[in-house]
């Protein structure tokens, strides 16, 4: 056998995939000399007084007695730190009510951890008491979704997905919905559905889910006794990426909320936190053992005392919020300055740090529109990655088939004001020269 001969499990995950282009141009410089516009991965913005509340944060551990050797040279428990657990619990216990304590929260390696085990935890081969085997799918009931869900499962052909409606508006915006007559026809014709999964707001396009859609998910979940994963790494209370009051947080014993630490400033700290029934959390913290032996610590211990006094929280509201909001609107206004004239259309960006751009007359596919962008510098995400999840049986369209498959770009707002400026008005030049 080749060294280099990898087993199923690793041809699938090592292999070309949107998420490692994604990566991948975040981590790769462009060529020597050549203006570079970044506008394609996921890095939220430098916020100084963000930076500068972690940065009071590690000065007071490290000026606490042997406070910092502890953080950096001991584990931690598999299902997190104990003084961040107890924090994140009371503090959702006692702002929206919700029966949880520190047995309903699990700390992994980032959220993108996190999802990795919940996806292969709740599809895939099942085995029962009696040898019986079954495979399981975990179904998306909106896409386009998040590029990093894609490929996760261990076992191929696991993801099914519900292409989404959508509804437009005279300015040169739409908003996608989820298709629930299809969804609920999906679900009553498969009884082989191990969980469902959203992301709030959705990742790429800036949609957040109404709460009657996600209340009405949580029905379906609890109907058909399987669990709702609800990822909201840009959402509420923290980073409060948040630009629409129609999406209040909902927790129950049938949902799975994914959050993280990420977007408001701690990337590289990759703390995602998990609100689950105490059998998950349990399952998750023997998965991370496994896998990690222990989560990552220095994140814990910076956002611990934060929650606890409400820094996080009133900083997220007052500062991180609006930050993004006027990014945000700016960038509208550039779209809609440089496109003039073009078919186009922006996703209402309802929250999260990125907009989604159609475009209805592109003569190419976003895929080969990204090497025409990237050999001017710009660097963005095509839509094509978003779409995914086809069902073998055919009992839901194509995601190639949905009108936007191919017309799509998703664009991180958050670089500084110039670098989103000039690369919107490169992706326009481009745009009016590659129309049909």
């Amino acid at each position: 056998m080749s060294l280099t001969q990898f087993s199923d499990f690793g041809t699938k995950l090592c292999g070309e995939s949107g998420i490692l282009q994604l990566m991948d141009d975040l981590g790769k410089p462009l060529p020597k000399n050549m203006p570079s516009y970044q506008l394609g991965g996921g890095n939220p913005a430098q916020i100084p007084e963000i930076a500068n509340m972690y940065r009071a944060q590690m000065e007071r551990i490290l000026a606490n007695g042997n406070e910092f050797d502890d953080v950096i040279g001991r584990y931690d428990a598999p299902q997190g730190r104990t003084e961040f657990i107890e924090a994140v619990a009371s503090y959702l216990s006692r702002t929206y009510g919700w029966k949880i304590g520190p047995e309903n929260v699990a700390i992994t390696n980032g959220s993108q951890s996190a999802c990795f085990y919940l996806f292969n935890l709740f599809s895939g081969t099942f085995t029962d008491a009696s040898g019986k085997q079954t495979k399981k799918k975990l179904l998306f009931p909106l896409v386009p979704e998040y590029i990093g869900y894609a490929d996760q499962g261990i076992e191929s052909g696991t993801f099914v997905s519900i292409p989404s409606h959508f509804e437009t508006d005279s300015d040169n915006t739409f908003k996608y919905h989820v298709d629930f007559d299809l969804l609920e026809e999906y679900l009553r014709k498969h009884d082989d559905v191990g969980a469902m999964c959203v992301s709030r707001p959705t990742n790429p396009t800036g949609n957040v889910l109404t709460d009657t859609e996600i209340n009405r998910l949580s029905a379906l979940a609890e109907q058909y006794d399987i669990p709702l994963f609800v990822d909201n790494a840009y959402g509420l209370p923290w980073p409060h990426i948040i630009f629409t009051e129609n999406a209040t947080p909902v927790w129950n014993e049938h949902i799975v909320l994914s959050m993280s630490l990420s977007k408001i400033g701690l990337p590289t700290l990759r703390t995602g936190i998990i609100i689950a029934k105490k059998e998950i959390v349990t399952a998750l913290s023997n998965l991370n053992a496994i896998a990690a032996l222990a989560s990552g610590s220095v994140g814990q211990a910076i956002a611990a005392p934060l929650i606890k006094n409400g820094d996080l929280i009133t900083a997220a509201k007052n500062i991180v919020r609006p930050f993004y909001k006027s990014k945000s609107d700016a960038t509208v206004g550039w779209i809609k300055k440089y496109f003039t004239g073009g078919d186009f259309a922006v996703h209402k960006n309802e929250g999260s740090i990125f907009l989604w751009l159609l475009m209805n007359d592109l003569a190419v596919p976003t895929k080969e529109f990204y090497h025409i962008l990237k050999s001017r510098g710009v660097i963005v995400v095509p839509g094509e990655y978003f779409f995914f999840g086809n069902t073998d049986d055919g009992t839901t369209p194509p995601v190639e088939n949905h009108p936007h498959y191919n017309k799509c770009l998703r664009l991180n707002y958050a670089r500084p004001a110039e670098e989103v400026e000039q690369g919107i008005k490169i992706i326009a030049e481009e745009y009016f020269k590659h129309r049909k």
